[in-house]
């Protein structure tokens, strides 16, 4: 073992050591060079025991872009084993320039505030192998992110795990052919940006218990699970971005995460399905690209965020917002879904701006007649689906731009466009508190109900209102800083 013990000064300087090999059980305690080899190294089955440790205030340990190579005995990812580097107890440490394959977790941070990952590539460690098969799906595959309280998670392994970390900054890292990219448990304070961690089979970034971070301008295409192209298309829980557990007043913006299971998946947590409390509440979700996803582009459930200016095509559901509350979907372009934004048992949305191009519903809400008996969060709260303003939304070429059930307080007003369009609901009217009022529409396929023509205008197809299907600039979405 290798020990690195800070001067008296409690000052180093990277240029001061000569570059080092990286050995099994190395111990860093001030900042170094490694010297830029591969490095062939096996590390203990047990993640309790990592094969490099870092410990220590002020410490910049540059890898020089050295490959670490771990579970040599072992030929499939599935079998990778072991933990490549560990930070604990620590503050103001910058890893950067490392190289890490063949591990079941490349890093693990925990309990340091101020860590800086800087241009590090941890591609082709752990990923499952998988029982699905080309015609056959295998439910054995499904991904079960609900409980962390332990580290749950990291039996499905991870290329970076931040545990109790404060003001981390995550750049340049790359992770390509792996389960799950970057996973942040009780994080706070962050900024994860520039990022590239695609082509997974899990999640690209994942959130628990974790606030106040900044997630931007990353690309998170392709983690993805569950999915054969005209046979099933299931996602099994993997994710671009997953959000879980009491994590709020975060800013996902100017992301990629195409053709994920789901693009964007937040849950309040079970804590809230016990409680009614709580959730991850007051997230930002802003002009992001979700498309593709073969389940939702969008789901936030049981919490109340903001959903604003995202690009949500060719998915199953553009959003599903089951018992979102107090939530704002503003300016989001949702095109070629079977589904634009569905939400049941919903409270107080407001759905304003949108693009609904070519969806085969655009906006469904409704509530079932009972719910299930081991729900807290039923007991607790008023799920009733209530209490809706939709305006300025263009329904074009949508066969069914509302489909409305058991739900009071909806009011469908002010300038939403309707073009393309099958019809309306027949009933709707007799839904308590439905209004339907100051909206244009062009000529149907089927004859409206008669409530349609009271309080609203009829235009020609052809008018020029109806033809506008660019997204809405982003200077009328609200500015990005006035929301942070």
């Amino acid at each position: 073992m290798l020990a690195f013990v800070l001067a008296a000064s409690g000052s180093a300087c990277v240029d001061s050591n000569p570059p080092l090999p990286l050995e099994a059980g190395m111990r860093i305690d001030q900042s170094v060079t490694i010297q830029p080899d591969t490095f062939r190294l096996n590390a203990s089955d047990s993640l309790e025991h990592p094969l490099i440790l870092i410990e220590g205030d002020d410490l910049v340990v540059d890898f020089n872009n050295s490959l670490l190579i771990g579970s040599n005995d072992r030929k499939w990812p599935n079998e990778f084993y072991g933990l490549a580097i560990l930070v604990r107890n620590s503050r103001n440490v910058t890893i950067k320039n490392a190289r890490v394959r063949g591990f079941k977790v490349a890093l693990l941070a925990e309990n340091v505030q101020g860590l800086r990952l800087l241009d590090c590539d941890f591609s082709y460690n752990y990923r499952q192998r998988l029982k699905s098969t080309r015609d056959r799906e295998n439910l054995d595959d499904w991904l079960s992110y609900h409980d962390n309280e332990q580290d749950q998670w990291l039996r499905y392994g991870a290329a970076a795990y931040l545990k109790n970390c404060r003001h981390a900054l995550v750049r340049g890292l790359q992770v390509t052919n792996g389960q799950n990219g970057l996973l942040m448990s009780g994080c706070d304070s962050s900024l994860v940006y520039n990022n590239s961690i695609r082509f997974n089979s899990g999640v690209g970034i994942g959130l628990y218990r974790s606030s106040h971070n900044r997630i931007l301008y990353n690309r998170l295409d392709w983690n993805v699970r569950g999915y054969s192209h005209g046979i099933y298309a299931r996602g099994q829980d993997s994710a671009g971005i997953l959000v879980y557990e009491q994590s709020s007043h975060n800013v996902f913006a100017f992301n990629s995460a195409t053709h994920s299971g789901d693009g964007f998946f937040l849950w309040a947590g079970q804590s809230t399905m016990d409680s009614g409390e709580g959730g991850c509440n007051d997230n930002l979700i802003f002009g992001n690209d979700f498309s593709h996803a073969p389940t939702n582009g969008v789901e936030v459930t049981f919490s109340s965020n903001r959903v604003i200016g995202n690009r949500l095509d060719d998915c199953k559901y553009g959003i599903w917002g089951g018992y979102s509350y107090q939530s704002l979907f503003f300016g989001n372009q949702i095109k070629d879904c079977a589904i634009g934004i569905a939400i049941e048992h919903g409270q107080e949305n407001r759905i304003l701006h949108n693009l609904f191009l070519r969806d085969s519903i655009g906006v469904q809400l409704w509530e079932r007649p009972t719910q299930p008996p081991d729900w807290g969060y039923a007991r607790a709260r008023d799920v009733h689906s209530r209490d809706y303003t939709l305006s300025h939304n263009r329904f074009f070429d949508v066969p069914f731009p509302l489909d409305v059930r058991h739900t009071q307080n909806l009011s469908v007003i002010d300038s939403n466009r309707f073009r393309g369009f099958r019809t309306l609901p027949p009933h709707a009217d007799t839904l308590p508190g439905f209004a339907f009022e100051g909206n244009l529409l062009a000529e149907s396929e089927e004859e409206l109900p008669a409530w349609v023509a009271r309080g609203n205008a009829f235009l020609p197809p052809s008018s020029p209102l109806f033809n506008d299907t660019t997204p809405l600039p982003s200077h009328r979405l609200p500015p990005l800083d006035s929301t942070l």
